[in-house]
């Protein structure tokens, strides 16, 4: 059914409450919708979730126009989505980022919002449709898959035993907002992400890649040998790709564009320099990620978490070397990871930083640090340094920042 935002005013909002199966679980109530009209086509829905002050939760958003659900895209919806705890909070509805066009009023328009526990991994099936059975799945806390040893707790070691989650599936962990201690060994900066994100567990492989962009076959080593621009597109495109300044927005038919629209998350994107960094070190202070070394001499501890020139002479498989502390794989050695940021220096330290707003080269991780190593101009592939040894190539990792 067509619908018209432009013409009078949204009737008011009937409203389904979503409450926990018992008392001590969290609930919602005091639900209320409401359109901004004539100001603005933005709706709010404002709701009061009653939790244990400890919890922290995830809402999920199902809208009706009388009986008939309507198929909303998750970028319509935004603020208090994710990791939310108890007290009063809003979510925006964007209805022009919908299907429903210009011709008539929804009058029957109710939503229904529901609690759910925060998931420790996303996990989307590259091979089927947006909103297909089975085309997402979540591992919440408790799952049998997870294991607790040592100094890991609820990681998913057994994603590596499956090489579905290298090649037609994208596996991806969640981290949560907060403050953490970045910067060269031992990090003293306090930078401070804002929103909960998912980071891909492994980066990008050539079997992933050649799903997004030709729909065939492919391995499960990475795939080395891409440039900034072929991930999100270029300033000289038309229309113009430039973070921060563009904001999100990628190219049509560059990775990112293709991977958006096949799986119908349009935040997936590139980490910036702090997100990686964050991503990598999970949460560790030493020297690499591991949570024990103390200098660039603790090499038997970098040839345990990492393919780097002392222990290989050419890519490997994704997952072969030992997780961090999140669970991610390859966040040291066998390839260089390209981030969002311009290289250069910036002043300050704002919340979720996003390095400078113009410049000539895009900021690289590093291979055997957790920190910012060097940039290239973002038309570079490893193939165009002929420094670059067999082991040195470019790939990347996908985030998905949670809005």
């Amino acid at each position: 059914m067509k619908t018209n935002w432009a013409k009078g005013s949204m009737a008011l909002f009937a409203v389904c409450l979503a409450f926990g199966a018992v008392a001590e679980e969290p609930s919602i109530s005091r639900v209320s919708v409401r359109q901004r009209w004539p100001w603005s086509r933005l709706a709010d829905i404002d709701y009061v979730l009653t939790a244990d002050p400890t919890q922290s939760v995830d809402i999920v958003v199902t809208a009706y126009n009388g009986s008939e659900q309507l198929a909303i895209p998750a970028d319509a919806f935004t603020g208090d989505l994710y990791g939310v705890g108890e007290g009063a909070h809003r979510i925006v509805f964007d209805p022009t980022k919908t299907a429903y066009t210009n011709s008539e009023v929804l009058t029957k328009f109710h939503v229904s919002l529901t609690p759910t526990p925060v998931p420790l991994y996303m996990i989307v099936d590259l091979t089927k449709a947006v909103g297909a059975a089975g085309q997402v799945e979540y591992i919440y806390p408790g799952d049998a898959r997870l294991e607790t040893y040592g100094r890991f707790t609820n990681v998913w070691f057994g994603v590596t035993n499956d090489s579905v989650y290298a090649t037609s599936k994208l596996v991806m962990r969640r981290i949560h907002a907060g403050s953490y201690k970045l910067g060269a060994y031992p990090p003293t900066t306090e930078v401070t992400l804002t929103r909960d994100l998912y980071a891909g567990v492994f980066v990008v492989t050539e079997a992933q890649w050649k799903r997004v962009m030709q729909n065939t076959s492919g391995t499960t080593y990475p795939q080395g040998r891409v440039s900034y621009n072929d991930i999100r597109g270029a300033t000289n495109d038309v229309p113009r790709v430039d973070w921060p300044s563009t904001g999100t927005a990628v190219g049509p038919t560059n990775f990112l564009g293709i991977l958006r629209a096949q799986t119908g998350f349009p935040d997936f994107d590139l980490p910036t320099c702090a997100q990686w960094e964050t991503l990598c070190r999970a949460g560790t202070t030493s020297y690499f990620n591991d949570g024990e070394s103390t200098s660039v001499n603790d090499t038997n501890i970098l040839k345990r978490v990492a393919w780097c020139l002392l222990n290989a002479s050419t890519l490997y498989p994704v997952g072969q070397k030992e997780a961090n502390l999140w669970g991610l794989y390859d966040t040291l050695g066998n390839t260089f990871e390209w981030c969002r940021d311009w290289d250069g220096t910036v002043t300050g330290n704002p919340p979720d930083p996003t390095g400078p707003q113009t410049g000539s080269k895009r900021v690289y991780m590093s291979q055997n640090r957790a920190v910012a190593l060097s940039s290239y101009v973002p038309s570079t592939r490893s193939s165009d340094v002929p420094t670059f040894n067999t082991t040195m190539s470019f790939s990347f990792r996908v985030v998905r920042v949670l809005q």
